[in-house]
């Protein structure tokens, strides 16, 4: 797990500075604490920061092939390289360390553009072409799911490339300004999602993507991957699933460093746990034997308040799987998400959830290096509540038709909000959610902030020019690309293209880098995804709840009270908190936020209505001082671009 950024000019004899690089580079420093590598070589130059994680002696990046004239720079793990590295050598490329990183420079020697193919694995990389003194070649790549982050800016002078945006801003050829319709989004959507990044000029190489970049020459972006979109599979079978999750377990255990994972009192970490504790008894190989021959390692965290915490249902599982088990109850900060995580994540997330997985992060970091996770079940099998009330909906709209619809949508739009009401009386969403187009209904379910009520709280001349700008566009083109699949299957495939890669890894990537902890979610291993998460329906939610298929193949493995018990969110008490100890930080937001952007006196309303108890505008309210907080630790302007 490192981070790399780098220069190409478009003139093929300049040289960057190495001054710059190495400012640029120490951005970066907690994605790479142990060792740092600064290349410069007409027209590209590149920093590396490295945690170092397999061949630590001999990792050392850059890395090049046997001629010079071609180098890489990658960010992640690839798990496949031992099997890559025998067919490479068998091919006549030699080898000069034990780098997962350095079967890239030789896939590229064979297979140009088409590397990333071949590689199973997390991965963001970088690579460098001199063979061609006239036309100098770089080549950026990011792994199928996006787990590790990639950006770049196209300048009129070059391409600047990095990690993380931080990295690109530093180099002072990029303004630091927001884009406005990524205001929009972000207040919708509690993030940006899509090429563009939040900051003007920045992009993201999109997840299963390369950039290819010939000096002089605009970027050109290819994808060399997707998940299924021509049908749904056949159900699939226990034994199917299990070896599958036995199989990517193993091949993310390779490590020559300390390696545990995270346990909740979830299925999904509970099925990886379970999964490493049986690969101790000597079905892993190689690296990956080494790994689970020591006790295994499992960290989990717990909250005071009962309605978060898991803990004892997590004691419970490491003591039957006789694990080491390191366990802390959090006392969140308020202040990491104001004065620590605003550094870390350098486009603004307004997930509450980054505060306790950055603080579970550097509790873990304390006993290993690599800890993996149960990230992507819920993704895969259909585990989210809103994929079982999609589910629900759409068979009411069916059995209703058009007309029963629309009168649905009428009784949603004069039924009242009656956001201080039971649960059961504020039916209004639901009755609207009828009506809907599907695709639409889904949406809804997945924003903070309705697009009419983001607009309000803008300053009146942005508001008029965003009208023309509505987020659902670009969800609803990932959501209805599939076909001859069911509504599911397509909220999946539209979170697998947004709301994952933008906002669920996001979150990981950049919590756990913040701790220098290098996290792996097997459940996302691209050959996995692809197996499973186009199963129908019924194989994920049956009987009101999702998962059904990972869950009936996991008896008999995991305990009956993990399986069934209640799902939980792994979060903080953010109403408590924003009533309580951040009640005059939000004020003083509300008023730093610049008045060219917000309706400051729309804000204040906000916070007045829900101080006095009379509307939840919790998720608005952190939503603003999480934005505050970024534009202020990275300078931002005030002017939107």
């Amino acid at each position: 797990m490192c981070g790399f950024t780098g220069i190409a000019w478009d003139d093929p004899k300049r040289a960057p500075e190495r001054a710059l690089l190495s400012r640029m580079a120490r951005t970066l420093e907690h994605r790479g604490p142990d060792d740092e590598g600064i290349e410069v070589r007409a027209p590209f130059g590149m920093g590396f920061r490295r945690l170092s994680i397999i061949d630590l002696a001999g990792g050392h990046q850059p890395i090049f092939d046997e001629s010079g004239d071609i180098a890489v720079v990658c960010n992640g793990e690839i798990y496949n390289f031992e099997e890559l590295r025998k067919g490479l050598e068998a091919r006549g490329h030699r080898f000069r360390t034990g780098s997962d990183v350095e079967c890239v420079v030789h896939l590229y020697e064979e297979h140009g553009e088409r590397l990333a193919e071949h590689l199973t694995g997390m991965f963001a990389f970088a690579v460098f072409d001199w063979r061609d003194p006239a036309r100098p070649k770089l080549l950026l790549g990011r792994d199928r799911i996006g787990i590790k982050p990639l950006y770049f800016a196209r300048t009129s002078e070059g391409l600047l490339f990095a990690s993380e945006v931080k990295a690109i801003l530093e180099s002072g050829l990029v303004s630091r300004q927001l884009r406005a319709t990524a205001m929009l989004d972000y207040l919708v959507q509690g993030y940006t999602s899509g090429l563009h990044s939040a900051w003007e000029g920045i992009d993201r190489v999109p997840p299963a993507s390369t950039l290819s970049f010939v000096c002089g020459e605009e970027p050109r972006v290819a994808r060399y991957w997707d998940l299924p979109v021509d049908g749904l599979r056949e159900p699939a079978r226990d034994d199917e699933i299990l070896e599958w999750l036995d199989r990517v377990v193993r091949d993310h255990l390779v490590s020559d460093v300390p390696l545990g994972a995270f346990l909740s009192g979830g299925i999904d970490s509970n099925a990886v746990a379970d999964s490493m504790a049986r690969l101790r008894s000597g079905a892993a190989t190689g690296r990956a034997e080494r790994s689970v021959r020591d006790a295994l390692v499992l960290c989990s965290v717990g909250f005071r308040e009962a309605e978060f915490d898991e803990l004892d249902v997590a004691r419970e599982s490491a003591k039957a799987l006789g694990a080491v088990h390191h366990t802390q109850v959090l006392e969140p900060d308020p202040k990491l998400a104001l004065d620590v995580l605003p550094w870390f994540f350098d486009e603004p997330l307004a997930d509450p959830s980054t505060v306790p997985t950055y603080l579970v992060s550097r509790m873990a970091r304390e006993h290993v290096t690599v800890a993996l996770t149960g990230d992507g079940g819920d993704e895969v099998f259909g585990g989210y509540r809103r994929y079982v009330f999609d589910v629900a909906e759409n068979r009411v709209r069916a059995r209703l038709g058009r007309g029963g619809q629309r009168l649905l949508a009428m009784a949603g739009r004069v039924y009242p909000k009656l956001d201080w009401a039971p649960r059961v009386l504020r039916a209004k969403h639901t009755l609207l959610n009828f009506g809907a187009d599907p695709a639409r209904a889904y949406f809804q379910s997945l924003t903070q902030l309705p697009r009419e009520a983001a607009l309000a709280v803008l300053q009146p001349e942005l508001a008029r020019s965003l009208a023309g700008h509505d987020p659902f566009i670009a969800f609803a083109e990932h959501y209805h690309r599939p076909r001859g699949v069911d509504a599911l299957y397509r909220a999946q495939y539209a979170d697998f293209h947004t709301f994952l890669p933008d906002q669920i890894l996001v979150k990981s990537d950049r919590a756990s880098m913040g701790a220098s902890l290098e996290v792996r979610p097997p459940l996302l291993d691209h050959r996995f995804v692809e197996r499973f998460a186009n199963l129908p329906t019924p194989e994920k939610v049956r009987g009101g709840r999702g998962k059904h298929a990972f869950r009936e193949a996991l008896r008999g493995r995991v305990r009956g009270d993990v399986l069934d018990g209640p799902k939980r969110g792994f979060d903080i008490p953010l109403r408590r908190w924003l009533a309580g100890p951040l009640s005059g930080v939000v004020r003083d937001a509300l008023h730093t936020l610049p008045a060219d952007w917000f309706d400051r006196a729309a804000l204040v309303a906000k916070l007045e209505e829900h101080q006095g108890g009379g509307r939840d505008h919790s998720h608005l309210l952190w939503s603003l001082l999480v934005l505050e907080r970024w534009r202020q630790r990275h300078r931002v302007s005030d002017t939107l671009a």
